[in-house]
């Protein structure tokens, strides 16, 4: 079905919002930078984030008549969006149900209900018997404009569970306890956590982790039931702003694990859990560009880390009575090509994820013999997701696999036997045929030698001549791969004859550590670079053409989105550039946003370096919009975002819209009752998949 062109709405019937200019002046290292639009960042914005009512109503005024436009241009879009949010629900069981997890005496599990747009969380006798709720996610969820469980955790005798939740998407949890005996919750409440608890052993309280002024996890404190949280007692407490703590448990149960970490390093202190007054430990030091992690079995740790110039990761082994760094001894060596990104310890095995040439894999190893073994997949691309298992003493295992055909099944393992168990299979209710489709796996070379992975999905009869659409998605930063894996919304693109691609930058790990190196601080255009050069690349073998490209980031890929379309405007048609981290080089320069200081490790530091300031601004897309003809784009933000702060898309927009030469459609949209990930729920999220597919396909003129 063709339809007309995206074009801008004549100017006279409907006028874009034009954002008021109030100049300032930003000064650094003797350069100054014009900023017309820094009123838009309120005074009060950790106010705002917690109460979005409190926004200052100028500012309020501004983003309303944004959401306004953004409304009218796509009113006539409303059969589109409608259409497209119908197949996405289509394609999802409505009573969906996880597969069953055991633990001591029960096993558990959570379900939807019809309907339900937040899961139940149940639990049953170990091999069968009646149910048990203990949650009611979806319920609870309805007293609400926005709701996401954070945590969830039953105590160790099975008696209480703590849950954290946020109902602002601020990522400001408030923590309750409930007696599972009685129904009844405890008076015990815990407010603002950042969600990250842990049980004590004796089920006698918790851990958990607090928030300071900044957003920044930087507390750790232990609540004994029916203390008054005020009482708490602090167990650690991170004074360097540049770092944040978080809390884990080793998969034994028999020690708390706090890290202090900041990206590409971090600190190990370990807590017996079974003691209600443990004092933390320090394990090793943090060192600059080295990370590590640790597991427990029998007499000694395993330790998963880059210490040393393990580049790819090595595991060492150390006594358990004494881990300290000295006392680390290579159990498995680092490999030049595979990366290890995580290793699962049981009683009996250590199970390895690994990453080689963007591709997943999982090693199992038998610590008693010593033989070891690569659970076999067989697709040319695909997402391999190791869950492990909520028992220490345990020979099986569990692991999730799809790929863009293939709808995620769920597998038990046993590791002794060697034989898989299906658990879990999606089902699509509208149907799914993957012959219809073919996957393309390929490497586009780039102008300095590295081979850039490119995963394809599209029509198995498609002709690749150029005449299709094609929709290329980017992230490329803080080393997070991007997966190979099924999705039941980007078949809405698809079986529309769109042609969807991943450009797996540097930035991700998808290439092993070392393509996360190259892609921060003095390498960061790579990402960039990377991603034009895969848009070419798929033109030139016919999946495209330029000037007809759909591209499409969130948060730093929304910053990669910013880059690019100033560096080439002209290779897009189309731009999704969701909560956008675009000004990048203003942000950077704050210590007092909420977890700047952190990311100096990511991007580096502009304040004291002039040279990072300098390399910063070269490609700060909000620094970087000139007089030109821009792509159309649409835009996206959440007033109580505590990554990217609202105000950074709303000013580049603004800015977008003063200086851009031609016609294009530029509309914004901004949730107030929402933070960085968009609105709760699992059917009204893919309202906002459907409005931006549905801008893509308008971009592309089919429908």
């Amino acid at each position: 079905m063709s339809v007309s062109p995206l074009t801008a709405p004549d100017a006279e019937r409907l006028p874009a919002p034009k954002a008021k200019k109030v100049p300032v002046i930003h000064t650094a290292h003797g350069h100054e930078r014009l900023d017309n639009y820094a009123w838009m960042r309120a005074d009060n914005w950790q106010e705002v984030m917690r109460d979005p009512a409190t926004l200052d109503p100028e500012i309020r005024a501004h983003l309303d008549a944004e959401n306004a436009y953004c409304e009218a241009v796509m009113g006539d879009w409303g059969g589109l969006i409608g259409e497209l949010h119908k197949e996405m629900i289509g394609r999802i069981k409505d009573d969906d149900e996880a597969p069953p997890s055991a633990r001591g005496p029960y096993e558990y599990l959570s379900r939807f209900e019809k309907g339900g747009q937040h899961r139940r969380y149940l639990r049953r006798p170990r091999g069968g018997g009646p149910e048990e709720l203990l949650f009611d996610a979806n319920a609870v969820s309805k007293d609400f404009d926005f709701y996401n469980l954070g945590g969830f955790g039953v105590s160790p005798d099975h008696k209480l569970l703590a849950v954290a939740e946020d109902t602002q998407g601020d990522e400001a949890y408030r923590l309750r306890i409930k007696d599972l005996e009685t129904g009844n919750w405890l008076e015990d409440s815990l407010y603002p956590i950042s969600g990250n608890f842990t049980w004590i052993e004796t089920s006698g309280g918790l851990l958990y982790t607090t928030l300071d002024d900044s957003h920044r996890a930087s507390k750790v404190w232990r609540h004994l039931l029916g203390q008054d949280g005020a009482k708490d007692a602090l167990v650690y407490e991170e004074t360097d702003g540049a770092w944040q703590v978080s809390l884990a448990k080793t998969n034994s149960r028999r020690f708390h694990m706090i890290s202090r970490g900041t990206s590409g390093s971090n600190a190990v202190f370990l807590m017996d859990a079974g003691d209600e007054a443990a004092e933390p430990r320090l394990v090793a030091e943090a060192l600059p560009d080295v990370y590590y992690s640790m597991e427990d079995q029998g007499d000694r740790f395993f330790i998963l880390t880059n210490r040393d110039g393990a580049t790819n990761f090595k595991i060492c082994t150390a006594p358990l009575d004494d881990p300290r760094a000295d006392n680390w001894q290579t159990w498995l060596a680092a490999s030049e090509t595979c990366l290890v990104e995580h290793m699962e310890l049981f009683d009996g095995y250590l199970v390895r994820d690994e990453t080689e040439r963007a591709l997943p894999r999982i090693v199992v190893h038998d610590l008693a013999s010593g033989e070891e073994h690569t659970i076999e997949q067989d697709e040319e691309a695909y997402c391999l997701t190791h869950f492990g298992a909520s028992e220490f003493d345990t020979r099986v295992t569990r692991f999730s696999y799809h790929s863009p055909t293939t709808p995620t099944r769920i597998y038990d393992y046993d590791m002794a036997t060697r034989e898989r168990s299906l658990v879990y299979q999606q089902e699509v209710p509208s149907g799914h045929d993957p012959a219809r489709y073919k996957v393309d796996r390929f490497f586009t070379k780039a102008k300095d030698g590295a081979e850039i992975p490119v995963t394809v999905l599209r029509l198995a009869d498609q002709a690749l001549d150029g005449s299709a659409p094609l929709f290329v998605y980017g992230y490329g930063s803080y080393g997070m791969s991007q997966s190979a894996g099924f999705s039941v919304t980007r078949l809405s693109l698809v079986d529309r004859g769109v042609i969807y691609a991943v450009a797996h930058t540097r930035g991700g790990m998808d290439m092993g550590y070392q393509w996360y190196l190259d892609g921060k601080l003095e390498n960061k255009v790579n990402t960039f670079t990377d991603f034009i050069e895969v848009s070419e690349d798929l033109c030139a073998r016919g999946y495209g053409r330029e000037g007809e490209i759909a591209a499409m980031g969130g948060s730093a890929g929304g910053l990669l989105m910013g880059a690019v379309t100033n560096m080439r405007p002209d290779l897009y048609k189309a731009i999704v550039a969701s909560v956008p981290f675009v000004d990048v080089l203003t942000t950077i320069l704050d210590a007092d946003l909420p977890l700047t200081p952190g990311e100096w490790t990511e991007w580096g530091n502009p304040i004291e370096d002039e040279s990072v300031y300098q390399r910063m601004l070269a490609y700060s897309p909000l620094d970087n919009v000139t007089a030109q003809a821009y792509p159309h784009m649409f835009v996206t933000a959440g007033l109580s975002d505590p990554r990217v702060t609202y105000w950074e898309p709303a000013k580049w927009v603004a800015k977008l819209r003063e200086l851009k030469t031609n016609e294009s459609c530029l509309i914004f949209k901004i949730n107030t009752t929402a933070g960085h990930f968009g609105v709760s729920g699992r059917y009204d999220r893919l309202i906002e998949v459907a409005e931006e597919y549905a801008f893509v396909l308008r971009a592309f003129g089919c429908a």
